[in-house]
């Protein structure tokens, strides 16, 4: 019995490891990618445009 108990916890993160990879590589691209990447795009344009008013204004 002390061989289950010693294969069980590294078994349980195995599944839940495997389970996270799945679930990561199912939600890259789809339907929502675009609209994902188009959020990104916007977010770093506002950055850069921040950064350049901070240095013009300084």
């Amino acid at each position: 019995m002390d061989y289950v108990s010693a294969l069980l916890p590294p078994v349980v993160m195995a599944v839940f490891f495997i389970g996270l990879v799945r679930v990561i590589v199912k939600t890259q691209g789809g339907a929502a990618k675009a609209k994902e990447d188009a959020a990104v795009d916007a977010a770093l344009e506002r950055a850069r445009q921040t950064a350049v008013s901070k240095a013009d204004g300084v």
